[in-house]
């Protein structure tokens, strides 16, 4: 915190323990937060509780009305193909397909046949599907398997992506399982979207059930109380429950990702409690030293309360760059992660501090480790070093070779993500034990021909006429054909393999042309949603066309998700780095320790992203996470949405540092001591609090969904990087590299004032208050220092 600050004559009263501003002062927000709750803390409280339990009820149905789509704009190239195809061509591809297959003997049977009509049939009455093409009794050889025992259905839904999950989610289990002689399984796209958001509330579930006792345990450690421990974890769930319900709010007028439900929750949670330590934290001090509740309060408000209101703004700037994306599911984790920050920091400076006001003496109650032998407290105004202030002195010894180890070993492990290849999650995002996840397997393995209506890339002329100009549309889908990757086309003019007509026209080729148009099928032999795909896709965007064109497809998909993040992702960069360095500058108003937090914090997240792509995108120490399937890609909007998340919350824990290290030099200390002090003092409790972080991320990483996974991974990693390595050593080493240049003051940002303190001796104890003037420009430190 910084400690200089304009006061009038003698009415500047005091500030906190050793250079903070403290609470003889009696003025500014921070008293008149501590007034209001001190006077209306039983009305804070019972208040809380009710808007608890109407959260609760308005924002549990949330989970029916979130989506699991939102990956690409909705403006995109393929989503127009899409729905061109669906509009004009009557021929959307399916997003439910069925899968049928017979113990013994083949799909050509009698009763094979007979059940697979029936079902077909079935299928089709139901009031929610707009198309269904079966294997029966059409006979298409690309809907049954090489080895005749299974056979396929395509399905397609009515309604837009999101209201075909949720109708897939009612109609798929009554369509699965015993069919006569028919076993039937599912898979396509909505209902892998269906699957992903019933497993979705069971891992929130699951999170849930381990995040809370852990944390419990772990601050029980930390407090040695029952009472101190249960505060944090009770703001953490008010938070969450406010976060439900402005998410069902949300979803009146826009669609918001499942994947924002579970993320959100998770971030507002773990914020809440860590902001709930330093609070916590800061409060028992002042009471260890002697203030009174009220003063207190007022003193833990105007110190840690201003770095937590730092730290949420810094925090929900960060997740509101992701709003210049054009994505929906990055767009609903913003909405969701503002919401979530804004409440943990409302809920902390409310309900909080109305509950401490409340307990009063009764906080360190009920001791559950009284019988372990607890070690005495440093008395606060004594210059003796901990572990963290000891290794920090040690550091700034050498800071060089330090600095260089650390980066090196940060580099070391950022090395993978050079070699990040992006695709996009298909219904490997599901476990491969689940039965969406068996189904892919026989979809893959049995029916390599399915490739030409399950995946297929769809080439658009929405206004080309083929009758006209057969020869035209004929050369076009030669050179399709010709491109490497290729496997076959299809169009109105027939069959098309490596340049050249392989098979005439069929009846079938009519389902290819409209009255205004005509459509070409595009069968490639990569993956779906793989970068090979994405590849060729854009080579087929640049092959000439008779007439304007539109290409869809997963490849599409994919290849228009990735433009439209790398299109505005300079724009959001300069925003959350414009957003870190004003945060910085109006905290400490030092020029060089805003360049160093942006650099170090970039160090760190570079770290994270590589153990993301060697753990995720490579399959190594797979094992440590459960069963999930390894596809040799990353998803194109993992990296950026971890870099977000990740980013502001290192920004946590730096804001914590560097407020303190400031008031050590601020009050007279130099480099070397302002640092080692600065750190002693806050290490321990920003360790603490990224423990915290780190065990409801890894909660989250429980998850049988592979998203949540890897940002659960990601930010749990990030977190422990930043509170360890980072902090506790690469900022002692850079600080100490960078000497008296971290304290310049540019003089846009110098001012003149009075700066009033309080001081202590070494027992502790009060000794005097004085008030002095404030320098323009920082001091200039003795040689050596």
């Amino acid at each position: 915190m910084v400690l200089r600050y304009p006061v009038k004559g003698e009415e500047s009263g005091g500030v906190g323990r050793d250079g903070e501003r403290g609470p003889e002062a009696g003025v500014g927000w921070s008293a008149r937060i501590a007034a209001a709750v001190t006077r209306w803390q039983r009305a804070i409280l019972w208040g809380a509780v009710v808007a608890a339990g109407a959260a609760g009820w308005f924002g549990y149905p949330v989970q029916e009305r979130l989506s699991a789509s939102g990956q690409v704009p909705a403006a995109a190239e393929a989503v127009r193909a899409e729905k061109v195809l669906g509009e004009q061509f009557d021929a959307a591809g399916a997003n439910v397909v069925l899968i049928a297959q017979v113990a013994v003997g083949s799909v050509d049977e009698t009763q094979a046949t007979a059940a697979g009509r029936r079902l077909a049939r079935s299928v089709a009455r139901e009031p929610s599907v707009q198309k269904v093409e079966s294997y029966w009794p059409s006979r298409r050889h690309e809907l049954r398997s090489i080895n005749g025992r299974s056979a396929l259905i395509l399905v397609r839904l009515k309604g837009n992506e999101a209201q075909a999950a949720r109708t897939a989610g009612r109609l798929v289990p009554r369509l699965t399982g015993e069919h006569g002689v028919l076993t039937v399984s599912a898979n396509g796209e909505a209902a892998v979207q269906a699957e992903v958001m019933r497993q979705a509330r069971r891992d929130q579930r699951g999170a849930e059930l381990l995040a809370l006792p852990a944390t419990m345990l772990l601050l029980l450690l930390v407090y040695r109380s029952a009472v101190a421990a249960v505060l944090p974890v009770v703001v953490g769930g008010l938070a969450a429950l406010g976060t439900m319900a402005m998410l069902r709010l949300l979803t009146t007028w826009t669609e918001v990702s499942v994947s924002a439900w579970n993320i959100s929750v998770a971030l507002g949670f773990a914020l809440a409690v860590d902001y709930s330590l330093f609070l916590l934290t800061r409060y028992r001090e002042e009471l260890a030293h002697g203030a009174q509740r009220p003063e207190a309060l007022r003193a833990t408000l105007s110190t840690a309360g201003r770095a937590v209101l730092f730290s949420a703004v810094t925090v929900a700037g960060a997740l509101a760059t992701l709003l210049l994306l054009p994505h929906t599911l990055l767009r609903s984790v913003a909405y969701g992660g503002i919401t979530v920050v804004v409440l943990a920091a409302v809920v902390s400076f409310s309900v909080l501090p109305a509950c401490l006001s409340v307990f009063g003496d009764r906080l360190e109650r009920a001791d559950v480790f009284a019988r372990w032998r607890r070690k005495p407290e440093r008395p606060e105004g004594a210059r003796s070093l901990g572990f963290w202030g000891s290794c920090a002195r040690r550091v700034m010894r050498r800071p060089l070779p330090v600095a260089l180890a650390v980066a090196a070993g940060l580099l070391l492990v950022a090395a993978p993500f050079a070699g990040v290849r992006f695709g996009m999650f298909d219904d490997r995002v599901l476990p491969v034990s689940s039965a969406v996840g068996e189904s892919t397997a026989v979809l893959r393995e049995d029916f390599t021909a399915a490739g030409a209506v399950v995946g297929a890339t769809t080439v658009v002329l929405p206004r080309f006429d083929a009758h006209a100009h057969p020869r035209a549309l004929d050369e076009y889908a030669q050179r399709l054909a010709d491109r490497p990757g290729v496997v076959r086309v299809d169009t109105a003019t027939g069959s098309y393999r490596a340049g050249h007509t392989a098979v005439a026209p069929a009846e079938a080729a009519a389902r290819f042309i409209s009255r205004e148009g005509v459509w070409l099928s595009v069968t490639t032999r990569h993956e779906p949603y793989g970068p090979e795909n994405r590849d060729l896709v854009r080579a087929l965007r640049t092959v000439p066309a008779p007439a304007p064109v539109v290409i869809g497809g997963p490849g599409a998909r994919l290849a228009d998700a990735q433009q439209a993040l790398f299109d505005r992702l300079p724009a959001m960069l300069l925003l959350i780095t414009g957003v870190l360095l004003l945060v910085v500058l109006l905290l400490t108003r030092r020029v060089v320790l805003a360049v160093k937090a942006l650099l170090l914090n970039g160090l760190s997240l570079c770290a994270t992203f590589g153990a993301m792509v060697y753990v995720f995108q490579e399959g190594h120490l797979a094992w440590l996470l459960g069963d999930f399937a390894v596809t040799g890609y990353t998803d194109v909007l993992m990296p950026v949405l971890v870099f977000c998340c990740a980013f502001g919350m290192s920004m946590d824990y730096e804001i914590f540092l560097l407020t303190r290290i400031c008031e050590e030099y601020d009050r007279g200390g130099d480099t070397t001591g302002s640092v080692c002090v600065g750190l002693d003092r806050t290490a321990r409790l920003f360790t603490w609090a990224a423990v915290t972080f780190a065990i409801v991320m890894g909660a989250l990483a429980s998850s049988e969904l592979v998203v949540l996974k890897m940002f659960g991974v990601g930010l749990g990693l990030a977190a422990l990087l930043d509170a360890t390595l980072v902090r506790g050593l690469l900022v002692p080493a850079v600080m100490a590299l960078a000497g008296r240049a971290n304290w310049w003051v540019p003089r846009l940002f110098a001012t003149r004032g009075r700066v009033a303190w309080r001081t202590r001796d070494e027992a502790g104890t009060r000794v005097m208050t004085a008030t002095v003037n404030a320098p323009a420009h920082p001091r200039a430190e003795p040689r050596g220092q």
